[in-house]
């Protein structure tokens, strides 16, 4: 197991240093950046994104961090599955992934054995200072060297908490990607009997291709995520719609 991931709501320059700090530990790492556009404090977001990505690495440790609660008491954790190692804030980003995969240990990080590799404790930068060390020791195996297990509970998040009821449904837009697209969290095998949508009083099919509909007008399909995406062909929905991620509701067309 040498790969890492991260997946951060970072921007630039901070996962560089992540990435320096890792490298310094363990030079034969292979580190793998997924996203580090991440909405700022948007933890549903990162969980999201991290849950529809991690299966498509072999073996490989994971790190996310989006930590509004950073500096805090909120706990920091390795937790070891069947296939991976998820490492990150005690915030509910890892746990759709880990149950997913199983959970075998939970381990908590030791902030004062990791900020002795970097020479300091940020109270904002534990992405530097807490998890990209402890990713270090998770790839050499050594991970007993900066955490202690746990057998307590931790935070949890359910991904796919949206409601049908009748013809509304209340979802979450958890993702809007570069082209516009509002990325929901409600499952395909809901939708078996959709034939569209009300969108603020318009009318959105529900279709299989972009093709299906013409040039500018909106459509709803399902994604590569596995979820409902609501989209303009070759425009973004986003905009259009005033759309941004948090709870919609929309009408149902049955």
């Amino acid at each position: 197991m040498n790969v890492i991931t991260l997946l951060t709501d970072f921007g630039d320059f901070y996962p560089g240093v992540m990435k320096g700090v890792i490298l310094r530990i363990c030079p034969n790492a292979k580190i793998v950046d997924i996203s580090h556009s991440v909405e700022p404090q948007n933890v549903y977001q990162g969980a999201f994104l991290l849950y529809h990505s991690y299966r498509f690495f072999p073996n490989a440790v994971h790190v996310a961090v989006v930590d509004p609660g950073v500096g805090s008491e909120r706990k920091a954790l390795v937790i070891e599955c069947k296939n991976h190692i998820f490492i990150g804030p005690d915030n509910g980003i890892l746990y759709p992934s880990a149950v997913e995969d199983g959970i075998k240990r939970i381990w908590i990080i030791d902030e004062e054995r990791t900020s002795r590799i970097t020479g300091e404790l940020s109270a904002t930068f534990h992405g530097r200072d807490v998890f990209a060390p402890a990713s270090a020791y998770a790839v050499l195996g050594k991970i007993e060297e900066v955490a202690k297990p746990y057998e307590g509970e931790i935070q949890s998040i359910d991904l796919f908490d949206y409601k049908i009821e009748g013809e509304t449904i209340e979802c979450r837009v958890i993702f809007i990607d570069r082209f516009g697209n509002a990325v929901t969290n409600v499952k395909a095998e809901d939708l078996d009997d959709a034939k569209g949508f009300y969108v603020n009083g318009t009318y959105v099919p529900m279709v299989k291709t972009y093709s299906d509909v013409v040039v500018g007008e909106p459509l709803a399909l399902i994604g590569s995520f596995g979820t409902l995406e609501l989209s303009v062909r070759n425009g973004s929905f986003a905009e259009e719609f005033n759309v941004r991620s948090g709870i919609f509701r929309m009408r149902v067309v049955v």
